[in-house]
Parts: C-alpha cells; sequence; structure tokens
C-alpha cells in the first residue's frame, strides 16, 4: 500500500469531512472511494483506451529489441553478423544530405 499527502483547500477539506461524517465513511475512505469512480470512469473513455493499447504495443517493440540485443550478447553475434534491415541499409547508403553515398 501507498501513502499519499495531498493539499486540500480548507472549505473543501471541510465539506469533504462533513460529507464523510454524514455517509459515515472516514475521509481516507470517501478519497478511496472517489478515486475509485474515477478510475472506472476513465475505463471506458476511449481516448485513453487507445493511447493504453500505444502503450501496450511500445512496450512489446522494446521488450523486443531488448531481448534481441541480450540472446546476440549471449550467443557473441556482432552487429556486422547480423542481416541488415532494409531501414538500416537505407540509412548507411545515404549521404549526411540525403544523397545516395558515393563509393
Amino acid at each position: 500500500m501507498k501513502t499519499l499527502a495531498i493539499r486540500l483547500e480548507d472549505d473543501q477539506h471541510a465539506q469533504l469531512g462533513l460529507i464523510a461524517k454524514l455517509e459515515e465513511l472516514t475521509v481516507t475512505d470517501a478519497i478511496r472511494l472517489a478515486i475509485d469512480q474515477w478510475i472506472e470512469s476513465k475505463r471506458s473513455n476511449p481516448q485513453l483506451v487507445a493511447r493504453v493499447e500505444a502503450l501496450l504495443a511500445d512496450l512489446d517493440r522494446e521488450a523486443a529489441n531488448r531481448r534481441e540485443a541480450i540472446t546476440a550478447l549471449i550467443s557473441g553475434e556482432t552487429t556486422s553478423d547480423r542481416t541488415p534491415s532494409s531501414e538500416t541499409t537505407s540509412r548507411r547508403s545515404r549521404s549526411k544530405g540525403g544523397e545516395p553515398a558515393s563509393e
């Protein structure tokens, strides 16, 4: 469990305390309930869902890159042992000005 400290305006704190007392809750339980409701409302937000899916795809790509690097390290494979991807090849075959490099 994590501890979180927040700052509230005096009137906001007074209202929160009063409502919690009337609902027979502690202020902490009222805050937890509000947070749970806020999180639940966000779960159905299509933009948030799309951002979460994009984040998962980024994490998967990063994990695949790390796995590849670890596998290469363990196998003793060097960068020159691997077949370069088309992106790497096109980057190497161009000079700084974007023109094909002269060889």
